[in-house]
């Protein structure tokens, strides 16, 4: 990615949060203490990356009922927790 590019994304994200179309939000307090024992479980075997074990690991402690992806091992992550996705 150029630079002018980097400062283009970075004005859409900006004017995205200005227009309400996503809000920023903590995490949950327990997610990343979950998302190492995650990782530790289901890393090896699923090959999960820290950011796709944290999505899972923040559903699980928000008690999401569905959990939405496009990713594979994200998916099969929350599928071993007994997500429906």
């Amino acid at each position: 990615m150029t630079p002018q590019k980097a400062v283009q994304a970075h004005a859409q994200f900006v004017s995205d949060e200005a227009a309400n179309l996503w809000r920023q939000a903590p995490l949950p307090e327990n997610a990343f203490e979950l998302c190492a024992d995650l990782a530790r479980r289901y890393g090896p075997k699923f090959g999960m990356r820290t950011l796709d074990t944290l999505h899972v690991a923040s559903a699980l402690e928000l008690k999401a009922e569905r959990f939405w992806t496009f990713d594979e091992r994200q998916a099969k992550l929350a599928k071993a927790q007994g997500m429906k996705t």
